[in-house]
């Protein structure tokens, strides 16, 4: 019941922007009905297309070309999969690049505070995955949120970038509306996309049109002329969950990446069964700075005794903080 309502609800605020799927047809882009049935044929040059039609046809003819994208990771363990996925989508725009004599140039902007938690992207193995050459990505690291937006909103407006990389960590206080309707229309302007990484973020009120949440699913066994070889690790897989779109239109799908063709294809989940053991289950996000840890005292009891009363160490009574 709350998935209908929160589907209709959707289809309102479309209805109101005039993003439903009578008016998009009219603004040229070609959309299917889930069961694949032709809404209208017509082109759609300002997306991005990932290669899997039921994907595309939900996101209303793919990834928006010229605007901000987020793509959210619930969780921090689910970083590298939001990366993956993000390079992923930049090697699908460099293969579909239609000025093949100008450079692919992409900008990955970072906090300190999101490299230090997920590292900086490993060049030898950008080759492997994605095709993407260490000299076609520019990493810059910023101190704070203010420094990465403002290098973002610089950069958006460049055309001799491909595409703008904004890794963000958590639900800072800076990024609101404001901040992402200027990013929006730098990339509008420009004609370029942007793209929002969320590592480990809750979903708010974005200027983006389309928000999609990234996860790793499980990979299946890597297939072999005979068949799948058994106890093997095929291709990254990513479950994708669309959690806003202009189309209004919800879904979730498993897509695999190949790296050797450079394309996604959808995976039925049935077909998926984890290879190794899952991480054991805890905390993932860390207490807030000041809080107060107790340890348990690792002396023997004798040792303990002998110490000195309250009395004489007046600190004591004091908690102590971290951070």
């Amino acid at each position: 019941m709350a998935q209908a309502a929160v589907f209709a609800l959707r289809r309102k605020i479309a209805k109101i922007e005039g993003t439903l799927p009578e008016k998009l047809v009219a603004a040229g882009v070609a959309i299917l009905h889930p069961s694949g049935s032709a809404w209208a044929e017509a082109g759609a040059s300002g997306f991005l297309h990932t290669g899997v039609a039921r994907l595309d046809n939900v996101l209303g003819g793919g990834v928006p070309a010229a605007a901000l994208t987020e793509i959210h990771g619930g969780e921090m363990r689910d970083a590298g999969a939001v990366t993956g996925f993000a390079l992923a989508l930049a090697s699908l725009s460099r293969n579909r690049e239609p000025d093949r004599e100008k450079r692919f140039l992409v900008l990955w902007i970072g906090m300190s505070q999101a490299f230090a938690e997920t590292g900086f992207p490993h060049a030898p193995g950008l080759g492997a995955l994605t095709g993407l050459a260490p000299d076609e990505i520019i990493i810059a690291q910023a101190p704070k949120l203010t420094d990465a937006l403002w290098i973002a909103e610089e950069a958006a407006r460049l055309r001799e970038l491909s595409a703008v990389f904004l890794e963000i960590h958590g639900n800072p206080v800076r990024l609101d509306l404001t901040a992402t309707r200027r990013l929006h229309r730098r990339a509008q302007l420009a004609g370029r996309p942007v793209f929002l990484l969320r590592q480990a973020a809750r979903a708010e009120p974005t200027a983006a049109p389309l928000r999609l949440v990234v996860s790793p699913a499980p990979a299946t066994a890597r297939s072999t002329l005979t068949g799948p070889l058994a106890d093997t690790i095929g291709c990254p897989a990513f479950t994708v969950t669309v959690s806003k779109s202009r189309t209004a239109l919800p879904g979730q799908f498993i897509l695999e990446w190949n790296p050797h063709e450079r394309a996604f294809q959808e995976r039925q989940p049935e077909n998926s069964r984890p290879v190794v053991s899952a991480p054991a289950v805890r905390p993932d996000i860390s207490p807030a700075a000041g809080a107060v840890v107790a340890f348990k005292s690792a002396r023997p009891a004798a040792a303990v005794a002998h110490q000195p009363s309250r009395q004489q160490h007046p600190a004591h009574r004091g908690a102590r903080r971290t951070g």
